[in-house]
């Protein structure tokens, strides 16, 4: 190859890679975008509730979530967990223990499916596809030994969740979301009220 022919190429291969580099940009952009707006749609300062399906390696649980700001209040068929932002109450149905915790991302991630909202902006690589007529976004956790290494996170086309499917150390698990509507919650909804739970056993873990 000649001199002239060696410049050229340099040339083509350089415009190319700048390409990639704009293109590759732009999606990541696009992608938080997405979740920008899927954030502002969840993020009713009343409060907002759904309903879930949640399957994975611990098996597979259903109910429903209420939640306001970083807070949440879960029902199952196995138990009641609420979240006031710091410390996680789990009242056993069946032993009628109240478990006193302090809970990890994943952990959080796994009750309430909108908590993903308040992690992506932080420590993820982004990237996003179309899925139907909405968008799915894929995020890598930069830092692998964070709790929750990689999700993915299906929206509609009007930016409502229908799907979380996140990776820990154990495997995958899926959570499926229906019946998104607003709601005005108090406070008092997302802490542990001793006085509902008279025979409760209390036991801190934290």
């Amino acid at each position: 190859m000649n001199m002239v022919n060696k410049i050229i190429m340099k040339r083509l291969l350089f415009a190319l890679a700048f390409v990639a580099t704009a293109y590759t940009g732009a999606f990541a952009q696009s992608a938080r975008q997405i979740l920008d707006k899927t954030a502002n749609v969840i993020g009713s300062r009343s409060g907002v509730k759904a309903n879930f399906k949640m399957s994975g390696r611990l098996g597979k649980s259903s109910g429903t979530v209420a939640i306001k700001g970083n807070k949440f209040n879960a029902y199952t068929p196995q138990a009641v967990v609420w979240y006031d932002g710091k410390t996680q109450w789990t009242y056993m149905k069946h032993s009628g223990e109240v478990n006193v915790s302090t809970p990890t991302e994943a952990q959080q991630q796994a009750l309430n499916p909108y908590k993903f909202i308040y992690i992506y902006k932080n420590g993820y690589n982004l990237s996003a596809k179309k899925s139907g007529s909405g968008w799915q976004v894929h995020l890598v956790a930069q830092n692998q030994k964070r709790t929750i290494k990689e999700m993915y996170v299906t929206v509609s086309s009007s930016y409502q969740l229908s799907q979380v499917k996140m990776r820990q150390s154990g495997g995958w698990t899926t959570i499926n979301v229906s019946g998104f509507r607003k709601a005005t919650l108090s406070d008092s909804q997302f802490r542990f009220n001793s006085r509902e739970y008279p025979n409760a056993e209390i036991i801190d873990l934290r």
